[in-house]
């Protein structure tokens, strides 16, 4: 009775051992799998979420830089911004990128990232110097007063370690600076959108780049700058349209990606327009260049200017 307690004691054979084992690895193995897919939904989920939430920043920042340029401070000396002498409250440009720290758009830039656009709005500000109201501030977020003419500027460069940021310009107390909005930006353009009827009634009736417009102002043939002020098609600007294609950091769990992006759909571009838009068709291949692609979003929307009526 003795010797059969002792065997019974003796604990798990070499097969049970190894029979025990493997069921271990396999349970850990099945739950490490798991834990990597859900590690990796989480991770693609957290990649989207940041991407809808800096396209809706932009277009915010984009709306309301926009819809201050046809603000006018009745109070202030920003009235003269109704002088039909005085400079559009818009102006921009295709496919160019500008410098951080120079005057404004002067010395706007080739190269631009995927032709990625330029878009620049100048506008009165409100309250007393130095700081202000707070009723009108820049693209950066800072007050602008009534003493001084404030400037929202909209442009796509790329960062010290390559990557294509939307940076906000603007005029600081001392000199011009440059802020990044958002990042993994594809590209960022605009059209704009004309009043061409006689006398205007505030509508736009086409859709134009800004090498349309600056076309237009060269055959108005003014060589006055304060005649071009009075005649621009910048002042014939009634609305603007933007769109912004960004991508995420993570590649895409999608099966399938488009092949390309359209930013203002397939029938732009195909028509009697003179000048070519690049950036506007974008080709998966040209921009990931045979990696895995990451998430991408397109974000679009038009805003009201308020072009002042004849």
């Amino acid at each position: 009775m003795t010797l059969r307690r002792c065997l019974r004691g003796r604990g798990l054979s070499l097969v049970e051992l190894l029979v025990a084992l493997a069921l271990s690895l396999g349970v850990l193995l099945a739950a490490s799998v798991l834990f990597s897919g859900a590690n990796h939904a989480y991770g693609a989920h957290a990649d989207a979420v940041d991407v809808d939430d800096s396209g809706r920043f932009a277009l915010a920042l984009l709306g309301r830089a926009v819809r201050q340029g046809a603000f006018v401070n009745w109070e202030g000396p920003g009235a003269a911004a109704m002088d039909p002498a005085a400079p559009a409250p818009l102006a921009g440009f295709d496919n160019r990128t500008l410098p951080e720290t120079g005057v404004a758009i002067a010395g706007a830039l080739p190269g631009a990232v995927h032709g990625s656009d330029v878009l620049a709005v100048r506008y009165p500000g409100a309250g007393a110097a130095p700081h202000g109201d707070g009723s009108v501030l820049n693209c950066a977020g800072f007050a602008v007063h009534a003493a001084e003419e404030g400037w929202s500027i909209f442009y796509v460069a790329r960062n010290a370690g390559g990557e294509a940021e939307l940076r906000c310009k603007y005029r600081g107390t001392s000199s011009w600076s440059a802020d990044a909005l958002v990042k993994g930006v594809d590209s960022f353009q605009v059209l704009y959108g004309i009043d061409t009827d006689t006398p205007r009634d505030g509508i736009p009736n086409r859709y134009v780049n800004a090498s349309t417009i600056l076309a237009l102002d060269a055959g108005l043939g003014l060589a006055s700058a304060a005649e071009l002020n009075r005649h621009t098609w910048w002042k014939r600007v009634a609305s603007v349209r933007v769109a912004l294609l960004l991508h995420g950091e993570r590649p895409s769990p999608a099966a399938v990606q488009p092949g390309s992006y359209a930013l203002f759909g397939p029938g732009y571009g195909t028509g009697p327009e003179p000048y070519p838009d690049p950036g506007t068709w974008l080709s998966t291949a040209a921009l990931d260049g045979g990696a895995r692609a990451p998430s991408r979003r397109l974000f679009s929307a038009v805003f009201a200017v308020g072009a002042p009526l004849e």
